[in-house]
């Protein structure tokens, strides 16, 4: 199993999105992918360094046989902070 966490947190430069590429590649067919990121599919162009086509295929070999999980709410360290400030207020 390999866990790519926080995926699109900064922009990849082209040769960092050319590696991704590579990386999805190797492990496609040979083992589990975890990702998470708060980067929708359409944002993904943008992410990899603009490229299209690049990540058409990345995303074509990471979607196959996948289990895609949207999670949506609030940041739990977000909401844990705004209690400790109004407890600290009360």
């Amino acid at each position: 199993m390999l866990i790519v966490d926080e995926l699109g947190f900064e922009p990849m430069t082209r040769e960092q999105a050319s590696l991704f590429f590579r990386l999805v590649t190797y492990r496609y067919g040979r083992g589990a992918i975890l990702i998470t990121t708060n980067k929708s599919l359409r944002e993904w162009t943008e992410l990899l360094a603009g490229d299209e086509v690049l990540a058409t295929a990345i995303l074509d070999r990471l979607l196959h046989r996948a289990h895609v999980l949207n999670i949506k709410g609030r940041s739990y360290r977000l909401r844990d902070l705004e209690e400790a400030l109004q407890r600290a207020h009360a």
